[in-house]
């Protein structure tokens, strides 16, 4: 995934959770895929969508600790 994809999925990322914390930021040893994070904390990964050229998918797992009981 190169930078300018990074920067536009960022872009879309904020508007749509309405945040300017969100961050795309590539991974290590990786190139098809970017990490997301909200401030410091990972939140998911966003890899291109094979299905549709042009396209993304994001991740995000939601773990039982993290939820309110």
């Amino acid at each position: 995934m190169n930078t300018e994809d990074m920067k536009r999925i960022e872009t879309h990322l904020k508007r749509t959770f309405n945040t300017g914390g969100i961050q795309v930021k590539p991974r290590p040893k990786v190139t098809d895929s970017a990490e997301v994070y909200v401030g410091d904390e990972f939140i998911g990964i966003v890899f291109e969508d094979e299905d549709e050229e042009g396209s993304f998918m994001f991740e995000m797992a939601i773990l039982a600790e993290d939820l309110p009981e």
